[in-house]
């Protein structure tokens, strides 16, 4: 399996840019921790969300939740659909304003999904972040494998997430793979900047806290 996951790391070596904190990742990397908590309203602290179980936090109770400098972060992506730029663009925007170092792997088609995604595992992030639908189904089987690995998806979800799968969705971003398609709410037009700005930080938030393998609904 190392070995596979090291041939995947090469494979997409040439398609990776990155941005952010000067860190190489050559180095040990210690566990993050979140800076600042949690606002009243995120989540009812006396019972914790239950695997798979979906949360509505109350808008802005992550405001205080930032990750520490050079937090290490795969966008991981697919696809050119105005919905698919809008998550990226949010992404990028994210690791820029907290310091975060990002690295981005593209998968330019369907074949190279699972490549693609074992190669950004391979690079020991402290999470992946998944922007595209087409990514869905491809992490659903790969991420089982891999629960030391934490992965974060925007504007869909998993159906079946594992405790390192969280989503950060709402209604009009409703992608839960080819399975189950596109329910009737699905709206492209609700993939909006602030939107998308929010389903980041708010799913960053979660992981950072521990609050893994659900769903963070946004209003």
């Amino acid at each position: 399996m190392r070995s596979r996951l090291l041939a995947a790391a090469a494979a997409v070596a040439v398609l990776i840019s990155g941005c952010g904190a000067g860190d190489d990742w050559s180095e040990p990397h210690e566990k993050p921790s979140a800076a600042g908590t949690l606002g009243p309203g995120f989540h009812d602290p006396a019972t914790p969300p239950s695997p798979e179980a979906t949360i509505t936090p109350r808008p802005g109770s992550w405001d205080d939740v930032r990750p520490p400098a050079g937090y290490r972060v795969v966008l991981l992506t697919t696809g050119q659909d105005a919905q698919t730029k809008t998550l990226v663009n949010a992404v990028t925007e994210w690791a820029e304003a907290e310091d975060a170092s990002l690295r981005t792997v593209t998968a330019a088609a369907p074949a190279e999904y699972v490549e693609r995604i074992s190669g950004a595992i391979a690079l020991k992030p402290d999470l992946v972040i998944s922007a595209g639908n087409a990514l869905v189904d491809p992490l659903a089987l790969v991420s089982a494998s891999h629960l030391d690995q934490q992965f974060l998806v925007v504007g869909a979800e998993l159906a079946e997430p594992t405790e390192n799968v969280t989503a950060a969705d709402w209604t009009g971003a409703s992608f839960r793979g080819e399975g189950l398609g596109m329910s009737s709410a699905y709206d492209p037009a609700s993939f909006t900047p602030e939107r998308a700005g929010r389903a980041v930080r708010a799913g960053v938030a979660a992981v950072l806290n521990g609050l893994t393998g659900i769903v963070v609904w946004l209003d």
